[in-house]
């Protein structure tokens, strides 16, 4: 249904109260009963996005300053490893150092150790010639152990042969 065809005449159905229903003063009063309606909607819609926006606001402020105190933590800690790093740094390189110098000192010391093999290679080539002198000696002394294994014998022969006659006579002897 329009207006037209419920007899108002193009006029708002309920009217504020001290309306005459006359179109030039109702005019005013019409805006004014709307622009009235109008902020009455505005100021509820406003508490309706204020339920929702401030707690927003302070949950989001919360939040920010949490993050603002982790990154603050994060940085302070950040600090103290660089701080920590340094130090172990400056350990290290003085280590590295010492072991630098140490390989340059077992280094100088393998070069002399092998010119010293070297020398004890051209000393065992020395030493070759002594080898067959050492081997025909040898040989001499296992021929003289042999030549005294056979004077055993030949003296324990003669100690069976002459002991028992001898024997006899010094029963005889005076001294």
């Amino acid at each position: 249904m329009t207006d037209s065809e419920n007899g108002s005449g193009g006029q708002p159905q309920s009217l504020p109260p001290g309306t005459d229903g006359g179109l030039q003063s109702a005019d005013p009063q019409i805006n004014a009963y709307a622009i009235d309606r109008l902020s009455q909607a505005f100021e509820t819609s406003a508490k309706r996005w204020e339920l929702i926006v401030y707690p927003s606001m302070f949950a989001f402020i919360i939040l920010a300053a949490y993050g603002f105190y982790l990154i603050f933590s994060l940085a302070k800690d950040v600090h103290y490893l660089a701080i920590s790093v340094d130090s172990n740094m400056t350990v290290l390189a003085s280590n590295m150092q010492s072991m630098s110098d140490d390989m340059g000192q077992m280094a100088a010391n393998i070069r002399t150790m092998a010119v010293g093999v070297e020398s004890m290679a051209r000393d065992v080539t020395t030493l070759e010639p002594m080898l067959s002198s050492i081997e025909s000696m040898d040989r001499a002394i296992q021929s003289l152990n042999f030549s005294t294994a056979s004077m055993r014998d030949d003296m324990s022969g003669l100690n069976r042969n002459i002991g028992r006659p001898m024997h006899f006579m010094n029963s005889f002897m005076p001294w």
